[in-house]
């Protein structure tokens, strides 16, 4: 796993989750993870509807997007057209020098 994997996405899954409690009027959140040959997608996803804008100057989102980012992943999240939020994360699962060597030894 890329170093730094790991603790992204727990990261990301626990703002994501703080982020339910404090914005969306219901305590529940679904949690999905897959796994492809190179990458992890996470999803977490409520159906609430939004029961507080996020005051200026929280970076909850910022944050995530940012730690996405600086392992080499992406982030997107947004309100859903059938309610709720969710937040769609792909992380690598192997670093970008992993990869390259393993290509370049199999050649």
């Amino acid at each position: 796993m890329c170093a730094g994997t790991d603790v992204t996405a727990y990261r990301i899954v626990q703002e994501a989750l703080t982020n339910v409690t404090k914005h969306a009027d219901t305590r529940s959140a679904e949690v999905r993870l897959a796994f492809s040959d190179d990458r992890l997608l996470l999803t977490v996803t409520n159906g609430g509807t939004e029961k507080a804008a996020a005051p200026a100057g929280s970076f909850g989102l910022l944050g995530m997007r940012e730690r996405a980012l600086s392992i080499g992943g992406h982030l997107r999240a947004a309100y859903r057209p059938e309610g709720g939020f969710e937040v769609v994360t792909e992380l690598p699962l192997h670093s970008h020098e992993a990869v390259g060597a393993a290509r370049r030894s199999a050649t």
